[in-house]
């Protein structure tokens, strides 16, 4: 587990991050790589002509159909113009976890997984949203959820 020190420091004119460890593990990286990133992390979605800021909070779903990649929330769908590999760049990879080719969720919308189905499974998403983990991911869901 990471330890975190804040040291307050009133003559101190610039901040500071010093990563104290004996190795670089995945933990060390992704910090690593979330403060020195500098990419947008806004998610923009378009609906009937209008241009609307997605908050990551309220985005239940990203998927691609038709050719074309959409943003659910629980309300509304949007269309996006980034790609899924662009959106999971932006995505908080602890939240945000892509389940098949052409589909990303949102674990905190997940409302519960059935795993009866045989080498995949099946997600129930709030705002009644069902879909399925495809067969190449089921071992990567399990690795997330730590089962």
């Amino acid at each position: 587990m990471m330890q975190v020190e804040i040291k307050i420091d009133k003559s101190c004119k610039e901040s500071k991050i010093i990563i104290l460890t004996n190795r670089i593990t995945d933990e060390v990286d992704e910090l690593i790589k979330k403060l020195s990133d500098t990419r947008p992390q806004t998610i923009a979605g378009f609906r009937d002509g209008t241009l609307k800021i997605l908050a990551h909070d309220n985005i239940v779903r990203i998927f691609a159909a038709n050719r074309k990649i959409y943003a659910q929330t629980e309300k509304s769908e949007y269309l996006l113009r980034l790609r899924l590999y662009e959106l999971e760049e932006r995505l908080d990879k602890n939240t945000f976890v892509r389940i098949s080719k052409s589909e990303i969720i949102n674990l905190r919308k997940v409302e519960n997984m059935d795993l009866n189905f045989s080498g995949t499974i099946c997600v129930k998403l709030c705002g009644n949203i069902t879909t399925f983990v495809s067969r190449r991911y089921v071992s990567k869901i399990k690795k997330v959820l730590g089962i």
